[in-house]
């Protein structure tokens, strides 16, 4: 930020350099007027808390002090020695419209040197920079113009630029300069290409050009050309060549008042910016090693941005310039915030350095003795806390370590636990290992024989799979392996929560032999309609009640002749499917095959608790020689306009798809172009076993689609689609859309048809309504027969003739007497209490119904 005309500030290893121009002086015999440049190098002295004079320098130029003018000044490398020096940029101006710079180096023993000077016929005004050589580099009239010490030549570079926002060195480029333009044309690039380019699109693009090498550089390695509209300034933080590609971090201020922060060409942060009109921005490392950001705005205002968090540090009003440097001789930067003072003419009056850590010192605070700790006590407490920071890095070491311990016993015992289930299925005794030395007990009773039991189950468990499992196979599609067991229908009808698990027989040390797999159900009924389905049901996220199956009630009884329906539909194939590539790893890999469900034993008056069992179901091979020879690969042929497939292979492709519904609904015209496009474009044949399910044999990703299409009316149908990824339904959907009527509208079924899920709805809500009925009905009548009133006769008092009871005084107390007794039994029968196994019997017929109902509902929402 520039303070003025008269005055430029600028820090150099850790001092603050005050270049002034004094006003016009005669000289004695001379009839020229002279013009004094004057530095003054002050430092901050720690003991005052103030900057001091250090020392100063003077520079005399010949002219008015009205014709001589600092332009910029800037720290650059002289090319002569290597040394980073001050350097200033002034403006002489001269007869005829001419207007002379010159380049002044400011050197350590306070001398001023004129490196070079150039001439011009217009005033330098727009993106003046000074780097290397030293070197001035400005832009006019939309061209880019720079001169070194070197030539001492202006030379223009061969590019059109509307801005510069950033120079500077990069590695293995040198100087190079990110600017913006207007998006051209290169003669290489197609005109049909161009049209759809980022720079095409926001009409301006960045782009860097090298000056000593004279090359062009990509611009979007610094950022995305769609932010050449709005980037003011940039700041390039770290700039390196890697593998023969420029890696670049940049922070840009925008004119939309944000901050963003890019990585090799892409946006990673951004942060709002308090003020309006960010004009400039630097950068900070502070003591604690944490880099921040400093925007500096066009109104006087500053803020500092942490990198980390990218948000605001904190921000300050009325500054006249921002300074970065080590000025306290720390070793780490500080900001020095210099403040307008109207008070004060000295630019040093008002100031602040800080780095958001311990460093702090304002001039207008007073510092006492008493505040500034002594070098005893800050030795002091240094050495108490590296005595903390000792004991803490001690505990945490003996931490990790405990832990390491623990991770290693526990995976001895995950790995044990899976020796000792591969020898219970494979009928072998299995010898518990030694365990006292790791500290763990055995979770086995030694007062009984364990294996005794274990071979009894084994042997058990060997004689049910023998008697219900019908058929074990295996199926290769792509890269996951699908196993299916298929149980006798008797015994199938009795299991519930189904799954299946795979074992390898090997004898691993170091990894788990259980192979991790996806559990499905596949049902195939008699109209051979697929659905492919969890073992676990499906419930709506808000509600999920956990009932109590093993109370006798006439809801558990409804439920489970509802889940028989269901099962007599069609014979259930238990399916597992996992990833193949792992298995293959090991060349031949041998698997048992374990169901795991759970048995239920119906009665006729209830449902008796289930029970948890494990079936030995056989062993698979798997072997790199098969898998290349096609041994397990699914076989979907042409035979006769018809798809032939064993049953396995038709629930193998199932297994790995994903299930889709799409009600088309067209309103103008008929959608018999559905079945045109599933048996021509799309190269379907229909099961031998079902025509309307279609086997898609087009190749590429098509081909294993199963396509179902089901008209309800000319006008309306549901497309059922069993695909295997994503990428395979919006191909179909695609290929679809080119076919179907213009007005035709495609909606996903999420749950089901609305028209059944409604009239289901319906049938769900009346028995919730019957159910809280009857069950407090039959509670009031039976209240009503369990009530003992004190009237022998079961009459009521007002049955009998008032008058009769009036007559006499005895008369009189015997109907008052009865009149309380009635009153009495009145209130009892109102606080008749309930019995604790009627109310949960209610209870659970009332939440089993509204459970019902809200699954309906939230199905319903889905759809």
């Amino acid at each position: 930020m520039l303070l003025g005309e008269e005055e430029q500030v600028l820090s150099y290893n850790g001092e603050v350099l005050i270049f002034q121009l004094s006003k016009t002086k005669h000289v004695e015999g001379a009839a020229s007027k002279i013009t004094k440049l004057s530095v003054r190098r002050m430092v901050f002295d720690r003991d005052t808390k103030l900057f001091i004079q250090k020392s100063s320098g003077l520079f005399n130029m010949h002219g008015s002090h009205l014709e001589i003018e600092m332009i910029c000044c800037s720290c650059t490398t002289d090319s002569r020695s290597g040394i980073i020096l001050p350097c200033i940029l002034m403006k002489k101006k001269k007869r005829k419209n001419v207007l002379k710079y010159l380049l002044l180096l400011l050197h350590s023993s306070n001398q001023f040197e004129q490196s070079f000077h150039f001439k011009l016929d217009y005033e330098l005004k727009e993106d003046i920079r000074l780097f290397t050589g030293p070197s001035v580099l400005w832009r006019h009239a939309n061209k880019l113009f720079y001169i070194s010490s070197d030539t001492c030549t202006i030379l223009s570079a061969p590019v059109q630029l509307s801005s510069i926002v950033w120079a500077g060195e990069i590695e293995d480029e040198g100087t190079v300069v990110l600017g913006i333009r207007t998006a051209c044309l290169p003669e290489s690039e197609d005109e049909q290409e161009f049209s759809t380019s980022d720079g095409a699109i926001w009409g301006s693009e960045f782009f860097g050009y090298a000056i000593e090498t004279q090359k062009m550089i990509t611009g979007t390695c610094f950022m995305p050309h769609a932010y050449s509209r709005v980037v003011s300034s940039v700041c390039v933080c770290k700039k390196e060549v890697l593998k023969k590609q420029l890696r670049i971090s940049v922070v840009a201020v925008t004119h939309k008042n944000q901050l963003i922060w890019f990585q090799d060409g892409l946006p990673k942060g951004v942060c709002e910016l308090p003020y309006e009109k960010p004009c400039s921005i630097k950068t900070a490392v502070t003591s604690s090693n944490d880099l921040l950001f400093i925007v500096s705005f066009a109104s006087g205002n500053t803020c500092a941005i942490w990198r980390d968090s990218f948000q605001v540090a904190s921000k300050w009003q009325k500054v006249k310039s921002v300074l970065v440097d080590d000025f306290i001789g720390s070793g780490t930067e500080q900001m020095l915030l210099l403040f307008k003072d109207d008070s004060n003419t000295d630019v040093l009056s008002t100031f602040r350095i800080m780095d958001f850590g311990e460093i702090n010192y304002a001039s207008d605070i007073n510092y006492k003795e008493d505040d500034v700790p002594t070098e005893e006590g800050l030795q002091e407490n240094g050495l108490l806390m590296v005595q903390a920071l000792e004991t803490r890095l001690q505990a945490g070491y003996t931490s990790v370590r405990e832990l390491q311990h623990h991770l290693r016993l526990k995976k001895k015992v995950i790995l044990e636990s899976c020796r000792a289930l591969i020898d219970l299925v494979q009928e072998r005794s299995h010898i518990l290992p030694t365990t006292k030395k790791e500290g763990l007990v055995s979770l086995w009773d030694d007062t009984e024989n364990p294996l005794h039991s274990l071979n009894e189950e084994v042997s058990l468990t060997s004689k049910v799979t023998e008697h219900f499992i019908e058929k074990l196979w295996q199926r290769i599609v792509d890269d996951r392996l699908i196993v299916g067991v298929k149980l006798t229908e008797p015994f199938n009808l009795s299991l519930g929560d189904v799954s299946l698990s795979l074992v390898m027989d090997q004898d691993f040390t170091l990894i788990s032999p259980i192979i991790e797999c996806q559990n499905k159900i596949i049902t195939l009924n008699k109209a051979f309609s697929a659905l492919a389905i969890s073992s676990s049901q499906v419930e709506p996220p808000p509600k999920k009640m956990k009932l109590d199956f093993h109370s006798k009630n006439d809801v558990k009884k409804e439920l489970h002749k509802r889940n028989l329906k269901i099962q007599l539909d069609g014979a259930k194939t238990f399916i597992a499917v996992t990833s193949l590539s792992p298995l293959l790893a090991f060349h031949s890999v041998r698997c048992t095959v374990l169901l795991h469900a759970k048995k239920q034993k119906h009665q006729s008056d209830s449902l008796q608790k289930s029970k948890k069992i494990t079936l030995l179901c056989g062993k698979i091979l798997l072997s790199l020689e098969d898998i290349s020879h096609g041994k397990y690969s699914v076989k979907m042929l042409r035979d006769n306009s018809y798809c032939t497939g064993s049953l396995e292979d038709i629930l193998a492709v199932l297994a790995v798809s994903i299930r889709f519904s799409f009600q088309i609904v067209s309103s103008d015209c008929t959608l018999t172009p559905v079945n045109s496009w599933l048996l021509g474009e799309m190269e379907c044949t229909p099961f031998k076993e079902c025509r309307d399910n279609l086997f898609c044999h087009k190749v590429g990703n098509l081909y294993g689609t199963v396509l179902n299409w089901t008209m309800k009316t000319p006008f309306e149908g549901v497309l059922t689609l069993f695909c295997r990824n994503l990428t395979v339904l919006f191909q179909c959907l695609h290929s679809l859309t080119r076919v179907l009527p213009p007005s035709s509208d495609i909606k996903l079924l999420r749950s089901g048809s609305k028209d059944v899920l409604t009239d289901q709805l319906a049938l769900a809500l009346e028995k919730e309504v019957l159910i809280s009925k009857n069950s407090f009905s039959s509670k009031e009548n039976k209240a009503e027969n369990s009530l003992t009133w004190g009237n022998e006769t079961g009459k009521k008092i007002s049955d009998a003739p008032v008058a009769s009871f009036l007559d006499s005084e005895e008369g009189v107390q015997r109907f008052r007497k009865k009149l309380q007794n009635e009153r009495e039994e009145s209130m009892l029968s109102m606080n008749q209490t309930m019995n604790g196994a009627l109310y949960q019997e209610i209870t659970l017929k009332i939440a089993e119904a509204q459970l019902h109902s809200d699954m309906i509902v939230w199905r319903l929402s889905k759809s």
